[in-house]
């Protein structure tokens, strides 16, 4: 079966989130994406900011490299909204010192604005994905820094929180258990170590 590279960069970073969309995806370690930045100015359906990348000379985006099988690309496609919110685009990764191709999703131009808060929930996918991924701790502190909003929405809230909390009981390592944890608490609440 033929294996495909993902570039994740904002919610799909946390391991349960992508798993939850494709089953067989399997973490290939941190990457660095250099000549782009990390925005909030993709306006999701629920109205929300959503994660977006764009070129920017001299800047880096820290994500995570995924192996996935080519077939199930399209439940991935079908979650980011291929063709309505993001264009897929292929980029060249550096994963562990060497160069890797990889397919990402960027932002189409009619959903993008300005910079506007995520849901608390989305931020603490992004951020407890890079805590759970050991991505640098300067990128962690700028994710941390990200304004975000409450989600009115108390089902939407409650199953995201969810998601979460299975993450981190998935987690093996209790020191980074505590840490995602911390991390996203003011998120979402407190959570169970």
């Amino acid at each position: 079966m033929t294996a495909l590279t993902y570039f994740a960069y904002g919610s799909n970073l946390l391991s349960e989130r992508l798993r939850r969309r494709v089953p067989s995806a399997r973490a290939l370690g941190p990457a660095r994406l250099t000549g782009f930045r990390l925005r909030f100015n993709l306006r999701g359906g629920d109205d929300s900011a959503k994660c977006n990348i764009e070129p920017q000379p001299g800047g880096a985006v820290w994500g995570v490299a995924w192996s996935l099988p080519a077939a199930e690309r399209v439940y991935l496609d079908a979650a980011e909204s291929l063709g309505e919110a993001y264009a897929l685009q292929t980029v060249t990764l550096d994963l562990a010192g060497h160069g890797r191709e990889a397919f990402t999703y960027v932002g189409l131009p009619e959903q993008l604005g300005a910079e506007y808060p995520p849901y608390a929930w989305y931020k603490a996918f992004v951020l407890a994905g890079a805590h759970e991924h050991a991505l640098p701790d300067a990128y962690l502190a700028g994710l941390a820094r990200v304004r975000a909003a409450a989600d009115r929405d108390t089902t939407r809230r409650a199953l995201n929180r969810d998601i979460v909390r299975a993450a981190l009981a998935a987690l093996d390592d209790g020191a980074r258990r505590a840490a995602v944890a911390e991390a996203v608490a003011e998120l979402v609440g407190p959570l169970r170590v």
